[in-house]
């Protein structure tokens, strides 16, 4: 390495996971091509890498907020691109960077043609700001994580209820001041028959009956299955006063919904013969869900005019996973024949299944292993469900 040759993050090498940095480089020859690179390790020990490559201006710098890669991982202006192109070598995977307590370390590099190296930095992305505590609990019938802010409060509370266990998107909700309980929605897969929303509402009483938040309404958030789970909630449980949807159904999916002893939504079906199959061994899945507006399926429309809480709709229009802006649509419409204004909506061209919290590493695809087990118990064609769900990510 030359000691010329500074490649900076700024405005500090140090940062939260979902703020960006500015790669800089100086020293380099006029004009000089060279090669960047990124290099990260997620929880799985899976290596996923990024390169571009840049010519120097007439001082030898390059700024990648200004400066257009030439070829690479991408091509054009692309500031946080080494970041979102991040790719493992293998198909179909997700970087997997789920556990709070450890920040995601990436390996910025400067390269000269012939491959050696001129400079490096390590970008430390954190999860989890100074006075931020995690707390592992137990509520009822299922467990979860406590993410609260430093200080006394009060703080607004938010259930994060996630497909499978993860703490990212709670613990950086708790950097911005919301005690937030992140909560997995499979809660015991051997007995995948039915879901109970007694123990979602557990959840909820748990985080009103907390004594640093200061409003007893709650606000829930999911994506996927989750969110038609979320959607229940503030349909059923008093105390749900806001509900962020991510790329979900409309209608109650996949399983039928309990609460109080008795079923009170039936189970939108998933017809796996609408699935279509690529070459890679992926699933494109948006057309296999029975029409909820069908007279036979309307028992399982999740009512949420019923809802005196707030509604965010988040819908990514190229999610070929499930067909998530033509069901926050159908929701819009009959809140407005219910005389309903209590909703907003945002939808993202482009955007895929996967909507994420920013500057994560893309991914195309990858492998489901819920989706997989749910199938296969319900005698669906093994062959084609080899933890093979196909999904559209966002960068």
């Amino acid at each position: 390495m030359s000691a010329q040759i500074r490649l900076r993050l700024l405005p500090s090498a140090r940062c939260f996971f979902d703020e960006p940095v500015q790669v800089k480089v100086a020293g380099l020859r006029s004009k000089q091509l060279v090669t960047l690179r990124a290099r990260s390790t997620d929880e799985r020990g899976v290596v996923f890498n990024s390169s571009a490559s840049y010519r120097a201006d007439g001082r030898g710098e390059i700024d990648l907020n200004r400066d257009a890669s030439l070829s690479g991982s991408y091509v054009g202006v692309e500031p946080m691109g080494l970041l979102w192109s991040l790719k493992a070598d293998a198909l179909h995977k997700y970087f997997n960077k789920n556990k709070a307590l450890e920040p995601l370390m990436v390996n910025f590099s400067v390269h000269e043609e012939e491959g050696g190296m001129l400079a490096e930095a390590t970008n430390e992305r954190r999860l989890m700001g100074d006075g931020v505590r995690r707390v592992p609990v137990e509520v009822g019938n299922s467990q979860g994580v406590l993410f609260t802010p430093p200080g006394e409060g009060p703080f607004p509370a938010v259930l994060d209820l996630g497909t499978l266990m993860s703490e990212k998107r709670a613990s950086l909700l708790a950097n911005k001041g919301f005690i937030v309980l992140a909560a997995s929605l499979f809660i015991d897969k051997l007995k995948l028959e039915r879901i109970n929303l007694d123990d979602f509402e557990e959840a909820v009483n748990f985080l009103q009956n907390h004594p640093k938040v200061g409003s007893k309404g709650v606000g829930v958030i999911s994506r996927s299955k989750g969110a038609d789970i979320v959607l229940s909630l503030a349909a059923f449980v008093p105390g749900v006063e806001a509900v962020v949807w991510i790329n979900g159904c409309s209608a109650n999916a996949v399983l039928p919904l309990y609460y109080k002893n008795r079923q009170i939504l039936s189970a939108l079906k998933f017809d796996i013969n609408k699935a279509i199959s690529t070459q890679s061994g992926a699933l494109f899945t948006k057309y296999g869900m029975h029409d909820s507006l069908k007279e036979e399926n309307k028992a399982s429309l999740v009512p949420i005019e019923r809802a005196s809480g707030r509604f965010l709709f988040v819908a990514s229009e190229d999610d070929i996973s499930w067909d998530s802006k033509a069901y926050m649509d159908e929701m819009m419409d009959r809140l407005k024949r219910h005389g309903k204004e209590n909703f907003e909506s945002v939808s993202y061209p482009g955007a895929g299944h996967y909507l994420e919290p920013p500057f994560g590493p893309h991914c195309p695809s990858s492998f489901h292993g819920v989706w997989d087990f749910v199938e296969e118990r319900r005698h669906a064609r093994p062959s084609l469900l080899h933890s093979r769900l196909f999904q559209s990510f966002t960068r």
